[in-house]
């Protein structure tokens, strides 16, 4: 990949990630907080701070979840387009023995963005519930750590 190409998916993923926190930010911390401000997580995710107001929360996380998916659909295509073109390239090369080694540092990647987009999908699409279980704390754990673990671990470090 060229260095044109690159720095504008980079740019474009740090603007989609910054509109994203601004938006859920200042649609979240707009609202009204009392009672309890305990979360029952790993990380203090967005959900989890909107469940904590006593106002009507419908508006913001109806423009959360919509922003939300558009950003993970994009991101999704974004990761297909990408590794098909890898993929691609990969099946092109004249040796067998640098396809073999393409294909292990590719894997891995593959795997560990198939375990965050998974946990990450789980913890957003379960139904809500008052109380936060185990396994929702495992989920977290697993969205949070599982992959920059899952990166060190692929790149043999």
């Amino acid at each position: 990949m060229d260095r044109g190409a690159c720095g504008k998916m980079a740019a474009a993923s740090w603007l989609d990630g910054g509109l994203f926190a601004v938006t859920t930010s200042s649609g979240t911390f707009s609202l009204p907080f009392c009672g309890s401000v305990l979360i029952r997580q790993f990380f203090c995710d967005i959900s989890s701070v909107v469940r904590l107001s006593c106002s009507e929360t419908h508006l913001v996380i109806d423009v959360i979840v919509v922003i939300g998916a558009l950003l993970a659909f994009t991101c999704f295509v974004s990761i297909v387009v990408s590794y098909v073109r890898i993929f691609q390239a990969v099946l092109r090369m004249p040796a067998s023995e640098g396809r073999a080694k393409a294909f292990s540092t590719c894997l891995p990647h593959l795997a560990v963005t198939t375990l965050f987009f998974s946990s990450a999908a789980f913890s957003t699409l379960h139904p809500p519930s008052d109380s936060s279980s185990a396994l929702d704390l495992l989920v977290s754990v697993f969205y949070t750590v599982g992959p920059q673990w899952g990166c060190h671990v692929g790149q043999g470090n």
